[in-house]
């Protein structure tokens, strides 16, 4: 089993302009991969296993993203099935010379866990131990089905 929290990455990007559209934001494309990668490694976190994206549920780009600002993004399961892992995914823009933070993007990605051979593998239990984790899987259990 493993615990919400341990599954819990946090990563940066900072945006270029080789990440830009032509209004000097980041591309909604690259916000999406980066999504994707911060994503797979809380997947792979909690499961132990190679992992694969096998759906994205409600991309919400509420805000653009300044070239020069980075893309602070945060990443947790808080669901799985038997091969399946749900990960909700915040992005937030990140002025790092202020600090300040407002979120910019939401999703909720499913993984499949893989084995050696590219054939989906089971994944272990899901596990709540704090207050913490608890508001977090509820957060992600009402946004997933568009409560928040």
């Amino acid at each position: 089993m493993t615990d919400l929290m341990e599954t819990l990455v946090e990563n940066r990007e900072m945006v270029q302009p080789n990440h830009a559209n032509m209004l000097e934001t980041a591309h909604g494309g690259n916000v999406m991969k980066w999504m994707d990668e911060v994503g797979a490694m809380s997947a792979m976190r909690f499961s132990g296993e190679n992992c694969v994206t096998a759906r994205v549920n409600r991309m919400n780009f509420e805000r653009p993203i300044a070239v020069g600002d980075t893309a602070f993004i945060t990443a947790y399961v808080y669901d799985a099935g038997t091969s399946s892992v749900k990960v909700r995914l915040v992005t937030e823009r990140e002025d790092l010379r202020t600090r300040e933070r407002e979120q910019t993007t939401e999703s909720y990605f499913v993984y499949v866990a893989i084995d050696e051979d590219n054939e989906p593998t089971s994944v272990p239990e899901l596990t709540v131990s704090s207050e913490e984790g608890e508001q977090r899987r509820t957060l992600a259990l009402e946004g997933e089905n568009g409560d928040s």
